[in-house]
């Protein structure tokens, strides 16, 4: 049988699954969690419910994706690397270069390196991912699946930033928001669920992780994101600022006798968010167990809610309403409280979540009876939707 092995590689993550073709059918699935952090957790799921962890300290990318492939193998998952057929590997920034899944050739590998300055934390990342896997399997085929392509379409008037016109068109500025293989996963499952068609639906999407960012999907289409150039932007996130006032950048560049911009940009992008604001950590969850005793554990989760509150919010406005708010993503699918806390934040548009349905946590409808727009909780499956994209190219 010819198996799909799908890595999609986030900025404090690692997620795979080995996929059957062309049934679909996922052999094993893997995350590594705390990437290149203290407790890096190991884990693989396969069989009959069987699962293996371990925890290896700081544990980068590619070295968890030479460990997947010696653990595919010692607990007999497969037999031999050549049962795997195709690599397929989440790509964050496509920009206007890649519309669609490709065959990763040496040229779209430096294409791939050349986009880096429109995702620093991951397109860098995620070409060594692809070296790493193109020498431990060298005569399987890579493919490359871009976060930003379910947002090509984007409106200019949400696309296009209020600089010099020439400088937009000279430097291809614009907004291409990235999380989109989740953000069209959601449109699509929520149809299903919905039991109607994309076209007829108008969505806000929140994919809550480490990463974090909400989508406006109006008639099944994209129509605005809160990522924008680089996936910087937006609300707050694990480690990045979101939306700061660019002013602070040469203000602080002065104050701390800053000379090079990529320090101020490491900053931004590493040293900031959840981890910045509550000097604990950029993990919710250890964020959360000391929000009770330590302000500044509190005020981080405060100003993640508020800025989710404020996009939500704006796109619900933009949309004139909406079918369906849907949560997604490691926190938006795993931590009740922090959902009922976003929902009270949008009361005024009358939406209600039911607190039996939010508390059990599974996938469907979480919003009470007399709620004006529907709550979804849906566990987002990007490696499902790359699988479908790497098929597609291959029939």
């Amino acid at each position: 049988m010819q198996k799909t092995l799908i890595i999609n590689a986030g900025s404090s993550s690692l997620k795979w699954q080995l996929f059957e073709m062309p049934a679909e059918t996922v052999v094993a699935s893997g995350l590594v969690e705390r990437i290149s952090m203290p407790g890096s957790i190991f884990t693989i799921k396969y069989g009959d419910h069987q699962k293996y962890e371990t925890t290896v300290d700081n544990l980068d990318q590619n070295h968890a994706a030479k460990l997947m492939l010696t653990e595919l193998q010692r607990l007999a998952i497969i037999q031999s690397l050549d049962e795997i057929t195709a690599v397929a590997h989440r790509v964050v920034a496509g920009g206007e270069t890649f519309k669609h899944a490709v065959e990763v050739t040496p040229d779209v590998l430096q294409a791939i390196k050349d986009l880096s300055n429109f995702a620093p934390l991951h397109n860098p990342m995620e070409a060594k991912g692809i070296e790493t896997m193109a020498q431990a399997l060298p005569n399987v085929k890579q493919y490359a699946v871009f976060d930003s392509q379910f947002f090509t379409d984007l409106p200019e008037k949400n696309a296009i930033y209020s600089l010099p016109y020439e400088l937009t068109n000279k430097y291809h500025i614009r907004r291409y928001g990235e999380h989109g293989i989740s953000h069209g996963y959601l449109t699509g499952r929520a149809a299903e669920l919905l039991g109607q068609s994309k076209e007829s639906l108008d969505l806000v999407t929140l994919h809550l992780g480490s990463g974090a960012s909400l989508a406006a999907v109006k008639d099944g289409k994209a129509f605005d994101t809160s990522m924008g150039f680089t996936p910087l932007t937006g609300v707050t996130m694990g480690t990045r600022a979101g939306d700061v006032d660019p002013s602070i950048l040469p203000f602080l560049m002065q104050a701390e006798n800053i000379s090079d911009p990529n320090e101020i940009m490491m900053m931004l992008n590493n040293e900031s968010g959840l981890l910045g604001v509550s000097g604990i950590s950029p993990d919710m969850r250890e964020i959360r167990a000391q929000a009770a005793t330590n302000p500044r554990a509190k005020l981080a989760i405060e100003i993640f809610v508020n800025r989710i509150v404020k996009y939500a919010g704006s796109y619900l406005t933009e949309l004139n309403g909406a079918d369906a708010i849907i949560f997604a993503g490691g926190i938006g699918e795993h931590n009740a409280p922090l959902r009922q806390q976003i929902v009270d934040g949008l009361q005024i548009f009358g939406v209600k979540l039911d607190t039996q349905l939010n508390d059990a946590g599974q996938e469907g409808v979480i919003s009470s009876a007399d709620s004006k727009i529907k709550v979804l909780l849906i566990p987002t499956n990007e490696e499902l939707a790359m699988v479908r994209q790497v098929a597609a190219l291959q029939d």
